[in-house]
């Protein structure tokens, strides 16, 4: 039962995000790069939250419980701020990067969009904070033990792993709004993302009672998911010719423009 525990919320948690890397991410190596760069930009904004959390909890009182709590609420604010900071600092340093390729490109173009490149690198942001969401609790998965024997939730492992899910898939989105924020200079765009990762964090202190997490965090995944899609040139249209099999949608390269030769005009 533990070993069907252990993959059956392993392929919930991260069954999409890796179909999604497989078919869109891994036969190009420009984008496997800005994957796993991503991914270390997240990981160095734990790094940093959690050293930080780590000192203020060491210098409090642990017998005081309210304090405590105030810390835990105080570090995950801290945290979400700290990530959607470094996810500029990403966004930054990807627009200097694809400014040098256009720059070494013979025919001026990039082999990959800003779009693109917020595409993945979300999901990189994604991929690693549902790994270290997940880590511990698939080992904890494999036994032994049973899970909600002492009365607790049997359904904590399954709901951890849509939760992750949910939040690879967020995490993912996210970057693709705040990558056309940043592009257009719509920072409330920006503040958006702010604010829904704040909630969706926020409801995660509703456990045990996982419906109260859940169902919230979908919705907003949903909304989400629509936003980045209308703002990435998606439309109805397309997403129903897509799905039959019938649309191909293009790669946008951008150009720069070409010198004009006086010799050639004459």
């Amino acid at each position: 039962m533990t070993l069907a525990v252990f993959f059956g919320c392993s392929f919930i948690a991260f069954g999409p995000a890796l179909g999604l890397c497989l078919f869109s991410v891994v036969r190009e190596p420009l984008r496997v790069i800005i994957l796993v760069a991503g991914a270390f930009f997240w990981l160095v904004s734990l790094l940093l939250s959690s050293l930080v959390w780590f000192i203020a909890v060491k210098a409090s009182d642990p017998g005081d419980e309210p304090l405590q709590k105030g810390l835990l609420i105080f570090g995950v604010l801290f945290s979400v701020l700290l990530q959607e900071a470094f996810r500029f600092l990403y966004y930054k340093l990807l627009r200097k990067a694809i400014e040098g390729l256009v720059a070494l490109s013979e025919d001026g173009c990039s082999p990959i969009s800003i779009q693109q490149m917020a595409y993945v690198a979300g999901l990189g942001f994604g991929l690693m904070s549902g790994a270290f969401s997940m880590i511990n609790l698939l080992a904890d998965a494999l036994g032994p033990g049973t899970v909600g024997i002492h009365g607790d939730s049997q359904l904590y492992f399954l709901t951890s792993a849509f939760m992750t899910m949910v939040m690879i898939f967020l995490h993912t989105f996210w970057g693709i709004l705040f990558f056309h924020g940043c592009e257009t200079q719509r920072w409330w765009e920006m503040v958006a993302v702010i604010f829904t990762h704040l909630i969706v964090s926020g409801l995660t202190f509703w456990n045990p009672l996982y419906l109260g997490s859940l169902i919230p965090s979908y919705l907003l995944m949903f909304a989400t998911a629509a936003w980045a899609y209308v703002l990435s040139g998606g439309c109805t249209q397309n997403l129903l010719r897509s799905l039959q099999g019938e649309y191909l949608v293009q790669p946008h390269v951008q150009r720069r423009s070409p010198a004009r030769d006086p010799a050639s005009e004459g």
